[in-house]
This record gives C-alpha cells, structure tokens and sequence, in this order.
C-alpha cells in the first residue's frame, strides 16, 4: 500500500515517552510506532461503533426473527 509523509506535533512529554519505546526496539522508529498507535485507535473505534448498533437492536424482536420458521415440522423441510 502506498504511503504518505505528514507531519505532525507533538507535545514533549509524548515525544519522550515515543522515544523510549523506540530506544527499547518496540518498534523499529518513531513512524511505525505512530502508524501502529493511528491503526489501534481507528479500529477501537470502529469496535465503538459496531457496539453502539448493537445496543439499538431490540433482544426480543431479533430472537423472535432468528426462529422464524423454526417451529415448521422437519418433514417440510427440503432434502440436502
């Protein structure tokens, strides 16, 4: 995938803790780790977003539609 230069700032305090994880080789330099910390955060909130909706969804409505069609006797059921 292609890649794009940005810039960004930073305040001391995040750039020293930054550092220290790349003087301790948890990642190999300063933009993996950035890119490893934007890709976390992005999916946390997707994760967010997916929780939300399910919180909308009404339990007794979808469990009422997942046995649809259940209570039919088997015998009607087609051949596999």
């Amino acid at each position: 995938m292609a890649k794009s230069k940005i810039a960004i700032s930073l305040d001391e305090n995040t750039l020293d803790r930054l550092d220290r994880l790349v003087r301790g080789e948890v990642f190999p330099n300063r933009s993996q780790a950035i890119q490893v910390a934007v890709e976390e955060k992005l999916e946390r909130l997707k994760r967010g977003r997916l929780a939300q909706e399910c919180a909308k969804l009404d339990p007794a409505f979808e469990k009422a539609l997942a046995e649809e069609g259940l209570s039919e006797d088997l015998s009607e059921w087609p051949e596999y």
